[in-house]
């Protein structure tokens, strides 16, 4: 079923941002009087799974699902239809349009992508708001349990002030500017520091293969206590929370984790929070320091809240406020996004280790549907898809608009010849990145 929730989820995601890509390029060549031969959702390499012409355009659902497409008449595409670029320039097809009409219809499709973007972001606050910790909220520190972080310099209990300069206002952004910064100030005992990473810190992060980075200290709070635990009698119940071991106190789960090896082997006096009172129970330590229970790693904001240990705020927005909101969501999620292409470009950062294809994009979205969550993954990969479609690679849109703009400037427009060229280039960059991408994720189900 989680299979299903997943996929569906993913299916449905790639599939409205295709057809609105798309959409973006069909909706100016229809204005600008430009025939559309095709519009398809997916590749019809060799046959479709479902098309129907309408007017002079065939619509479609092709098989391959890599993606979709408009052809354009008269345009050297992914279709490489060189027999109609033999012939004369017909007052329909694109390549006899001006050039400011043919930059417009090039540009449609990340332009609907960023105005997706910012819609949803724009929809997402008017109707959810915003949930967030302060990191002036974080009293005690973080949890930083990954050693590759360790070595680095960064430990638990450590509050993250500063990334290159750039003040951290919240939690949630902490993780992402530590793993593609390089100076980062912390406070730790009172006193602050600037750690400086290594270059290749993110490479070490992937090649650890720990999935642990960097968290919020959490309770520890029994989720269950098994039948064959050789704490099963001892009174612990669903929902206590140990906040001491003998005489230490120990407020978050990393303590009593880093406490239980001073008690190897022995019987300790534990006391536990239930239900807002405390009370003393006596808990058995094996030889391995494990005390034989299930444990929670973390905990709803909601709970941490009543609990006492983080104050979360939150704020809802006026239907007029959520729209200068959205547009700086977006805004900061293509600054994001452009400097982890960035990190991936540069080679010694090793980010390219961590590049994903398909399963890593379905990864992504969670086991249970979520609409929130939902929409907020399609906002992020239709600004991933934006920035994508203009890198200035032939075969995608920026390397369409390089040849655009250069005519434009120059006042020469490239030969068909080159140009076909061009895409085939353009085209066999493309292949050799999806390889990699898709790749990297085979190999990572090997053997992660």
């Amino acid at each position: 079923m989680e299979f299903v929730i997943k996929i569906s989820q993913f299916l449905l995601s790639l599939s409205l941002l295709i057809v609105l890509h798309e959409l973006g390029h069909f909706i100016p060549a229809k204005a600008f009087k430009t025939r559309v031969e095709k519009f398809y959702l997916f590749f019809d390499v060799k046959f479709s799974l479902f098309k129907k012409k309408i007017g002079e355009t065939v619509y479609g659902i092709g098989w391959l699902p890599l993606g979709g497409y408009v052809k354009i008449s008269g345009m050297i595409d992914e279709s490489m239809d060189t027999e109609q670029m033999a012939q004369e320039p017909q007052p329909w097809e694109f390549r006899s349009k001006p050039a400011w009409q043919r930059l417009i219809i090039m540009l449609g499709g990340v332009t609907v992508n960023f105005i997706l973007a910012i819609l949803i972001y724009v929809g997402m606050s008017y109707f959810y708001g915003d949930t967030f910790l302060p990191n002036e909220n974080i009293k005690d520190g973080l949890l930083i349990d990954n050693k590759v972080a360790n070595d680095a310099g960064l430990l638990t209990g450590d509050k993250i002030l500063t990334v290159d300069g750039e003040t951290i206002e919240k939690y949630s952004e902490i993780s992402e500017k530590v793993l593609f910064g390089k100076n980062v100030t912390i406070e730790r005992n009172g006193q602050q520091t600037t750690i400086t990473l290594p270059e290749d810190f993110l490479a070490q992060l992937i090649d650890s293969k720990e999935r642990k980075f960097i968290d919020l200290r959490t309770p520890f709070a029994i989720v269950e206590v098994p039948d064959t635990s050789f704490n099963k009698g001892s009174g612990l119940k669903k929902g206590d929370i140990i906040i001491g071991l003998n005489d230490v106190n120990t407020k978050y789960g990393d303590e009593v984790v880093a406490n239980l090896s001073k008690f190897k082997g022995q019987n300790v006096t534990a006391k536990v929070l239930r239900d807002k009172s405390e009370i003393n129970l006596t808990l058995k330590v094996s030889d391995s320091a494990k005390l034989g229970l299930v444990y929670a790693a973390g905990s709803t904001p909601e709970t941490l809240e009543a609990l006492g240990y983080y104050n979360f705020e939150k704020i809802n927005y006026s239907f007029f406020e959520s729209f200068p909101v959205g547009l700086k969501k977006a805004k900061d999620r293509v600054v994001s996004y452009w400097d982890q292409l960035g990190a991936i470009f540069t080679p010694s950062t090793g980010a390219y280790k961590g590049v994903g294809g398909f399963k890593a994009i379905y990864d992504i979205f969670p086991k249970t549907w979520s609409w929130q969550s939902f929409w907020s993954i399609t906002a992020f990969l239709s600004i991933m898809l934006g920035v994508l479609n203009l890198l200035p690679i032939p075969a995608l849109d920026g390397g369409h608009v390089m040849f655009l703009l250069y005519e434009m400037v120059s006042g020469r427009k490239p030969g068909d010849k080159f140009m076909e060229y061009a895409q085939m280039v353009g085209f066999f960059i493309l292949i050799a990145l999806v390889l990699f991408a898709n790749g990297n994720d085979i190999y990572k189900a090997i053997f992660d």
